[in-house]
């Protein structure tokens, strides 16, 4: 994805006249959101909602807000969402396009150019990530070259973003953490998968990067690339040598190695229960380690000290439950293509069924899946395959079905995403559901667009 810069000083320029002055207190946000897929946007301060904010009639939000302390927040449009870089005095307009969202992201007026710098970093990185994964069979030394080149490159970007702007001590804190965490990533993921090949010699040197790095930095606590570097250390530090990384990257142990690793060496109470959430929630929805994880539930509650974040786990863990085979499928509402709210029972019509997602965000997706259906209902007459759009329709839902020639009494759509995402446990838009003919549940987590997915289908012939 390229991130056009020069375009997006242009449209900010635009843009700045309908951006209020800033504020002599307190901070003012507003923006437009085109092609939404919901009508509303949420705030969140670190894990909690600080605000959900609802579109007028031209797709815009504005809120002023008098006492939120600097830093790191996300504003979220579902099921999209971005970092944001905010402080006192803060007067910001963001414009994003649903359809592409990272890609369309523009900020104007004050507190722009921080949070811009941050969007082109992403974008670059997300680039640049596609290309180092093909550079994972270089040696040690060879790859600390290259990303010594880019950590450079990026560094005098930063130089000359900060020579132009008066960067507060967080907001400085912030963009460098902006470019220096996802390199250091990028090297701890480097040396996860070279696991059982690690060179003891030739690469003794090769971590000396850490210790310029933090782990208990409070400010960065819910920073992505500072948590994502953080869980990829953990990851390499509770590694079993003696084993391939993908032979043992899904086993309850090396979570629980991962939690011991999380309890030895991470500092300050935020970080420490935001990474162990995350090292939960991915053994928890690992659902073939079902049979454990009273095990592992029994340890993350010594090393968690957040009770909502253990209610959280604890609830996702019943949830998954309640998808298990020969058990009845939760009910939810749904969304015709008449906008009639139904009830996610009257899918079972006496077939076997398939549910399958969509997401009016990811078009190439849907146009794979639907493929996948066509080519499935072929081999599979007697099976109802029904497609559930993560959104609430709109109108240019039914100008894609009508151009494709979609059936429209199989297409429903999600009338509130995460009432029924947790009902559901709908993790995944590749995420498929398949019942027998009394509505029974066969699998509740299925991979639609994966190659063993079909060997459910066959016994329904």
């Amino acid at each position: 994805m390229k991130y056009p810069y020069l375009l997006c000083c242009v449209v900010g320029i635009a843009l700045l006249a309908c951006t209020p002055s800033k504020p002599k207190s307190g901070l003012f946000l507003a923006g437009q959101i085109l092609n939404p897929s919901s009508r509303q946007i949420t705030l969140y301060q670190g894990d909690q909602t600080l605000d959900i904010v609802a579109l007028d009639e031209n797709m815009r939000f504005e809120k002023q807000y008098d006492s939120l302390v600097s830093g790191i927040y996300k504003l979220e449009h579902l099921p999209e969402y971005q970092t944001l870089l905010l402080e006192t005095g803060d007067s910001l307009w963001v414009r994003i396009n649903a359809a592409a969202f990272d890609e369309s992201i523009v900020y104007s007026g004050v507190g722009a150019s921080k949070n811009n710098f941050i969007m082109e970093l992403f974008l670059k990185q997300e680039e640049e990530t596609r290309f180092l994964s093909t550079k994972y069979s270089s040696s040690s030394q060879t790859f600390n070259r290259l990303l010594d080149s880019l950590v450079e490159d990026k560094k005098k970007l930063w130089i000359q973003m900060d020579s132009l702007n008066t960067l507060s001590p967080i907001a400085q804190k912030v963009t460098q953490a902006a470019y220096i965490y996802p390199y250091a990533s990028i090297r701890e993921r480097y040396a996860l998968l070279r696991g059982m090949q690690w060179n003891a010699m030739e690469d003794s040197h090769y971590f000396e990067y850490r210790k310029f790095l933090s782990f208990g930095d409070t400010d960065l606590a819910y920073f992505d690339p500072y948590v994502n570097y953080v869980l990829n250390f953990i990851s390499v530090e509770a590694q079993d040598r003696s084993l391939p990384y993908f032979q043992q990257k899904s086993t309850t142990d090396y979570n629980i190695r991962r939690l011991e690793v999380l309890d030895r060496n991470i500092n300050g109470v935020l970080l420490r229960n935001n990474i162990a959430r995350a090292i939960a929630l991915e053994e928890i929805l690992t659902f073939e380690n079902h049979a454990q994880h009273e095990r592992f539930l029994q340890f993350y509650a010594t090393v968690n000290t957040s009770p909502n974040y253990l209610a959280e786990v604890l609830d996702l863990h019943t949830d998954i439950s309640l998808m298990e085979p020969k058990k009845t499928l939760p009910e939810i509402e749904l969304e015709n293509t008449q906008r009639e709210i139904v009830s996610s029972s009257l899918l079972v019509n006496g077939n076997p069924t398939v549910i399958y997602f969509w997401s009016q965000t990811q078009m190439n997706h849907y146009r794979d899946t639907l493929e996948r259906v066509q080519q499935m209902q072929e081999r599979y007459p007697s099976i109802r395959f029904v497609g559930i759009c993560i959104q609430p329709f709109n109108a240019m839902v039914d100008q894609v079905h009508g151009m494709l020639e979609i059936p429209i009494t199989d297409q429903f759509a999600l009338v509130d995403f995460e009432k029924a995402g947790k009902a559901w446990v709908l993790t995944l838009l590749n995420k498929a559901i398949v019942l027998d003919q009394n509505g029974k549940i066969v699998e509740g987590f299925g991979n639609f667009l994966d190659s063993d997915f079909e060997s459910l289908l066959k016994g329904f012939n």
